[in-house]
């Protein structure tokens, strides 16, 4: 007889990891929204004479991590908490807020973990579609909110579509929110945000104890291989129920060094977003050039749907595109597995790797 599991296993989605993970040959990785560039020195250091210590476990309560974040945002420290990544404390918030007859809304497409925190719990997700600009429908998110309702997950700029809401539109929203639920500002990407200062929505913590902001030191920091992911939260409640369904030890000590590290460079982080910024306008432009108009992108990547024809639809342009651009040495993502068939992701590469990447998307739509 086999192994019995769980109901949940069987209703939990696969998160789509990017494609190529496992080649030995030199590709430019442009799939998963990583920083092209390498972190500092200064936080290399910092991670490896942590190293020298790892015969003892992490602090389990990554004081010295949450006293830097508090000086650096501001927010008390007993309203910080730290996560494995932003995932991490998304799948606790899941763990903590819901269960069987709860729900929980977002919009779609958007982050591909959010599906699982409802899976996990028993919940009943509320997906909503997107506006015809690739944002969140807010008024239409509002509209889906009820009693049962114990989470609204909000991703700013959204993942996958790259397009973010200005933050009065997300101060409106958060008025209309009952207090018994939970709203999850997910701002992975709010660095690379030209619409407004990324600090801003700080601000909103002291009017909303009901907000959490979820944000990560994989993007702008380069840190994805460390991961290391914080919430800023309105009230300590969601720090102490989130410790509570989680792990021991959740965060590795390299991490929490080079994360403490990675805070003090603040000039180095601004003029990678420069550069992403002008990486930005390079591949608008380009892909604008080929005849495609992408999502208005305030990321770190572009979203755009391929051209179709008479002989091709949505889903073959994205099969035969993408196996062309493996060939050609370009990993990108394919937006059939994160909820719009036709459509792709494109990571910021280097200069040359976007480049490549414009020259190697027109050769195949020629």
């Amino acid at each position: 007889m086999p192994i019995e599991f769980s109901k949940a296993v069987a209703r939990i989605p696969v998160y789509p990891a990017a494609a190529g993970y496992g080649r030995t040959d030199e590709m430019a990785l442009m799939a998963s929204n990583e920083s092209p560039e390498p972190p500092l020195e200064a936080v290399v250091e910092a991670a490896r004479t942590a190293l020298l210590g790892v015969n003892r476990y992490p602090d389990p309560t990554n004081s010295r991590l949450r006293a830097a974040l508090s000086d650096r945002y501001g927010v008390p420290a007993s309203r910080i908490q730290i996560g494995n990544g932003s995932c991490d404390i998304l799948l606790a918030a899941g763990d903590a807020l819901l269960e069987d007859g709860a729900e929980v809304v977002f919009a779609w497409p958007s982050f591909s973990v959010y599906p699982h925190l409802a899976e996990a719990t028993g919940a009943r997700a509320i997906r909503v579609p997107l506006n015809d600009r690739a944002e969140h429908d807010l008024d239409a998110m509002l509209a889906e909110i009820t009693a049962a309702t114990r989470l609204v997950l909000v991703c700013n700029p959204n993942n996958p579509t790259s397009t973010a809401l200005p933050l009065a539109a997300i101060g409106r929203f958060l008025d209309q929110v009952p207090d018994h639920v939970c709203v999850i500002l997910d701002e992975a990407y709010c660095e690379f945000n030209t619409l407004e200062d990324p600090d801003a929505s700080i601000a909103l913590l002291d009017r909303f104890p009901n907000l959490v902001l979820l944000r990560t030191f994989s993007k702008v920091y380069g840190l994805c291989g460390l991961r290391v992911g914080y919430a800023l939260c309105g009230s300590d409640e969601f720090v102490t129920a989130t410790t509570q369904v989680r792990q021991p030890f959740h965060t590795n000590a390299a991490a929490q060094a080079a994360a403490i590290e990675a805070l003090r460079h603040g000039d180095q982080v601004n003029a990678r977003v420069e550069r992403a910024v002008v990486a930005r306008f390079t591949l608008e432009d380009g892909l604008r050039e080929l005849g495609i108009e992408p999502a208005a992108s305030q990321a770190n990547f572009v979203w755009f749907a391929l051209p179709t024809s008479a002989d091709e639809d949505a889903e073959q342009a994205e099969t035969r595109v993408l196996a062309g651009l493996s060939e050609r040495g370009f990993q990108v993502r394919a937006g059939g597995a994160l909820g719009e068939a036709g459509a792709l992701r494109v990571s910021f590469g280097t200069p040359e790797q976007n480049a490549g990447f414009l020259t190697a998307l027109g050769e195949l739509l020629a």
